[in-house]
């Protein structure tokens, strides 16, 4: 027997996805802001011994019209009986402190004749506003069973898991519809019902108006429905402007017959009073600006200590490793190709773990809405709006998820300009990159006593991804014409105190995906990267270490095993290839070992520093035992002037060439899915390698 379906319901930031991980004990990620559900979740919730359920937890919607990719999802399950995820129950999760425009929804979804349940959220936050909600009257006026819950606490639970048991073994559907079509337009609807099998009035409309975007209609459907509007004379937008209306009275009516408002008039709560600051035309740019300060600044300052015993740390077990196994190739595979690769990548588990702490606390407070909003009034000037702050903020963590968070954007173009101009934003993975390089050129010194020059090293960095993402998505605007016009209308949610379980959940799956996914990838390049450097074609790497041995033969054991390593290197295959590419490379500052580590990362960024890592491991003598990552980069010579080869104006290169370097597969594919075309990858990736060479050609030109 196929288990029931229960759909969860709501506005945005109403505490649906909260709520479906208290009912499926599952740990999907919530946010503090709108547009963090971005697909239907779904999952096992035992409703009593005998009855199992699935829970859907869909996006968060105003009302069943779409205007975005995201909210179509919820009127194509809704309006379709036949779709899998079809509802048996529908539980409508409402913000009981704002009753009046959550309601509208609500009203929406009972009329479309589901078995509904009213899950009264958020009443905490009316009683601090001094509202106080009467849900037994509420109940009454709707002809529906409203539940009390705390979606944060788990408070109500029991009570609608009994409701929702309650309408799967004896359906109750809402009684008289708010708003019925049938007394506007009588004949369409009839014929609209008699024509395609339909017996509720509300759904029969939204074939009307919604037929271009249901999926599940096929085209001589939606031609017949083309004709019925044309036969009827049926005016789309004034009868949903009349719809609208109708319904905001009738709700208000509700409002106040079951809302008792005891709050002085005129009175603000304190989130409104933190948003006459947070908000302000000057302040609020000031305050995001200090916090954006305050993340790079403890990215370096906090995350070092840690850091520093991880790479120790990791060093150390290399030398053991190499004094206790006996001589041979799977040593030199364990320590100089996998142990050194994945060393490449654990020693960054503390910056990204401290960035995801400092972000998701912004997301919990609520804080990140009240940037969307400072942000639109900038983004509006480049061809974006306040929705792409969105994708834009979640780039910093990785541009796959942020490109399908572009689904809430409600026009063509500012979505397709989203989708191009987000992989600038500096993601985790480049973090690695950016700290080992900025580690060996930029001093760790403080300026004006308080601030790490480090810190404002990485924060200039991830503000030159954020203004070429805005430079881009200007450049795209003028390309991409069109006549449609993109509005951003969001309600801000109310201040709340981090969550500290999802917080530290938050932390926990970020750090474990950012290293499964890149120690697999890294994983395997390594031992690719050992392979192919320590060996080569024919005898060529015997060749070249009987040159040494006869060209210098005064040299001391130490001097003569790093020349020989360094030479075989060289001879091996990765040396030959690298050598391939080094001309195309090297107006850049880059040698072939540099060229290597490039092509390696066009699997995953953050495999550079492990490539590097492997690179020099294998390129080095005896003596390079307990050295860390940090000091083969420093003790790494240029072969032409005899100098460091991590000079600033090389390090500067690498940093500027990864801020532009459209380097991993996964965001293209992301853009391919998005965009259901190559030509927008294929775009996305010249523009930005062609900007990524050009911006490091400069940077080495000018500082060299």
């Amino acid at each position: 027997m196929k288990p029931p379906i229960i759909a969860l319901i709501g506005n945005p930031n109403a505490g649906k996805s909260s709520l479906f991980n208290q009912l499926t004990g599952l740990r999907q990620k919530t946010g503090n802001f709108p547009g963090v559900t971005m697909d239907r979740k779904s999952g096992p919730w035992s409703i009593d011994d005998q009855t199992t359920a699935t829970v859907v937890d869909l996006p968060g919607v105003y009302s069943i019209y779409p205007k975005s990719l995201d909210e179509q999802v919820v009127t194509d399950i809704l309006a379709n009986p036949k779709h899998p995820d079809y509802p048996d129950v529908a539980i409508v999760v409402v913000d009981a402190s704002n009753l009046h425009r959550n309601l509208l929804l609500f009203t929406q979804v009972a009329d479309l004749g589901l078995p509904t349940i009213l899950a009264l959220n958020m009443l905490d936050v009316a009683k601090e506003q001094d509202k106080d909600v009467n849900a037994v009257r509420l109940a009454m006026r709707l002809g529906v069973p409203v539940v009390r819950i705390n979606a944060r606490t788990g408070e109500g639970a029991d009570a609608l898991r009994k409701a929702v048991m309650k309408q799967i073994q004896e359906p109750v559907l809402p009684g008289k519809p708010l708003f019925d079509p049938a007394d506007e337009a009588p004949a369409l609807i009839a014929s609209t019902k008699a024509q395609y099998g339909l017996s509720n009035n509300y759904l029969a409309l939204q074939y009307v108006i919604q037929h271009d975007g249901f999926t599940f209609l096929n085209e001589q459907q939606r031609n017949g429905l083309d004709t019925l509007i044309a036969d009827h004379d049926f005016r789309e937008v004034p009868f949903q402007a009349s719809e609208t209306i109708t319904r905001y009275k009738r709700i208000a009516q509700i409002v106040t017959e079951v809302v008792t408002d005891q709050r002085p008039i005129g009175k603000p709560t304190w989130t409104q009073k933190l948003d006459r600051v947070l908000l302000h035309p000057i302040w609020g740019y000031t305050i995001f600006a200090l916090i954006l300060l305050l993340i790079f600044q403890a990215i370096f300052a906090w995350a070092a200590p840690f850091m520093d015993g991880i790479d120790t740390g990791v060093a150390w077990l290399n030398g053991q490793l190499k004094e206790s196994l006996p001589p041979g190739p799977l040593t030199d595979l364990l320590t100089d190709g996998i142990l050194a690769g994945i060393g490449g990548i654990l020693v960054f588990i503390p910056q990204i773990a401290f960035l995801f702490l400092l972000v998701s606390l912004l997301e919990e407070s609520g804080y990140m809405a009240r940037v969307m909003v400072i942000m639109d009034r900038i983004m509006r000037k480049f061809g974006l709006n306040g929705r792409s702050v969105v994708p834009l903020i979640s780039g910093v963590a990785c541009a796959v998820p942020a490109i399908m968070a572009t689904r809430s954007i409600g026009t063509r173009r500012d979505r397709l300009i989203t989708i191009l101009v987000t992989p600038l934003m500096s993601c985790s993975a480049r973090l690695p990159i950016y700290t080992i390089l900025i580690a060996l050129v930029v001093p760790s010194r403080r300026v004006l006593g308080v601030f790490n020059v480090q810190g404002l090293a990485l924060m200039a960095l991830y503000l030159l991804g954020l203004l070429s993402a805005l430079l881009a998505a200007y450049v795209l605007k003028l390309i991409l014409k069109t006549k449609e016009r993109g509005y951003f209308i969001m309600e801000l949610p109310t201040f709340k105190l981090p969550r500290w379980n999802h917080v530290g959940l938050t932390v926990w799956e970020s750090v474990r995906a950012f290293v499964w996914e890149a120690g697999r990838v890294i994983l395997a390049i390594s031992i690719i990267l050992w392979v192919l450097a320590s060996y080569g074609p024919g005898n060529d790497m015997q060749q070249a270490e009987d040159a040494v041995r006869r060209e210098q033969p005064t040299l001391s054991s130490d001097d003569l095993s790093n020349r020989i390593a360094s030479e075989r290197l060289e001879a091996s295959y990765a040396g030959k290839f690298g050598h391939f590419i080094e001309p195309a490379i090297r107006p850049l500052g880059y040698d072939w070992k540099i060229g290597i580590a490039l092509l390696s990362s066009f699997a995953a960024r953050e495999v550079f520093v492990g490539t590097m890592s492997t690179i020099y491991s294998i390129g080095a003598g005896g003596d390079d035992e307990g050295v860390t990552i940090r000091e083969r980069l420093q003790q790494e010579r240029n072969p032409a002037t005899g100098g460091p080869m991590y000079t600033p104006a090389l390090a500067w290169s690498l940093l500027i060439f990864y801020v532009f370097a459209m380097m991993c597969m996964s965001t293209l594919a992301a853009t391919q899915r998005e965009t259901k075309s190559w030509k927008w990858p294929t775009v996305q990736l010249i523009y930005m390698m062609a900007l990524a060479y050009g911006a490091a050609f400069l940077t080495y030109q000018l500082m060299a």
